[in-house]
């Protein structure tokens, strides 16, 4: 009774899982997703599970049955690795020490003799492996043209630049430095001198003429002028070992880019403490 009840259980599991896999791959839109549908997972998981370990009990009690029909029939048991050296015997046609004599070549030197042995299975399968791939090969790349190293990457490269332009177009916190302009309305230029204010102020000065950091009012630049080149200081960082922190990490690019605005909008203005001009003089092309 407890055979038969263990019979219908597993019956019972695996058409209903199966049901429900079916179900779930019918209605999800994408049911292998592992963070949407972990659930499918865990199913399919532990269908495969319970299958595997059905058929290996099977198979262990069959080979326990059939040891108990040996040893009732007074049939020596082979041994553990009986099936691996079967297995060795059919893959490499070796001949046993004993039977050499019947593949030894007549002739020697000094003494030495050659064994006319046959090519291993595995290295004649190999072997044939290889002319199929050539085949395949040639077929595939020679005669129907398809596409080599160079053609592959440049698609690759196509295909992420488009994915790149679509993220782009679709993210409004995705910057392209290249293509930044100076805002000069006066919402922005408003939170660009509230962001200096917090941030820079204490090495700039509040109107921008200079203390620790250099004079930002006169037209001479450490790093390069213009709203490009102020952006990426501030996102980067100033010169190694003694210019400013790199600021992408606490600012978001669109608070770097009004208060760059900002900085660029002091230009020509007269701070009460102007610090002594630093760097090169930037002329905008």
């Amino acid at each position: 009774m407890k055979k038969y009840i263990q019979s219908f259980g597993y019956i019972g599991f695996v058409v209903i899982t199966f049901i429900g896999l079916t179900k779930a791959f019918t209605t999800y839109e994408d049911p292998f997703d592992i963070y949407e549908n972990p659930l499918v997972w865990l199913a399919l998981i532990g269908f495969v599970l319970v299958v595997v370990m059905k058929e290996m009990v099977n198979l262990i009690a069959q080979k326990k049955a059939d040891e108990l029909q040996r040893e009732k029939d007074g049939i020596e048991p082979e041994p553990s690795n009986a099936w691996w050296k079967k297995l060795m015997e059919k893959w490499t046609k070796s001949k046993a020490i004993e039977e050499e004599d019947e593949i030894v070549l007549d002739h020697n030197y000094d003494g030495i003799r050659e064994l006319d042995n046959t090519l291993p299975p595995w290295w004649v399968y190999m072997f044939y492996a290889t002319i199929l791939f050539a085949a395949i090969y040639l077929v595939k790349y020679e005669i129907m043209g398809g596409d080599d190293q160079e053609t592959e990457y440049r698609k690759e490269v196509a295909a992420a630049e488009l994915e790149l332009k679509k993220y782009k177009e679709t993210t409004p916190d995705a910057f392209d430095i290249t293509k930044i302009e100076a805002r000069t309305d006066q919402g922005s230029l408003k939170r660009g001198n509230a962001v200096f204010r917090l941030n820079c102020a204490s090495c700039h000065a509040a109107d921008g003429g200079g203390g620790i950091g250099p004079n930002l009012t006169d037209k001479n630049w450490i790093l390069g002028g213009g709203i490009q080149n102020v952006f990426k200081t501030i996102s980067d960082g100033g010169r190694p070992g003694k210019g400013m922190i790199a600021w992408k990490k606490t600012l978001k690019p669109q608070d770097i880019e009004k208060v760059a605005s900002y900085i660029l909008s002091l230009q020509g203005t007269s701070p009460a403490k102007p610090k002594k001009a630093e760097g090169d003089i930037w002329e905008e092309n």
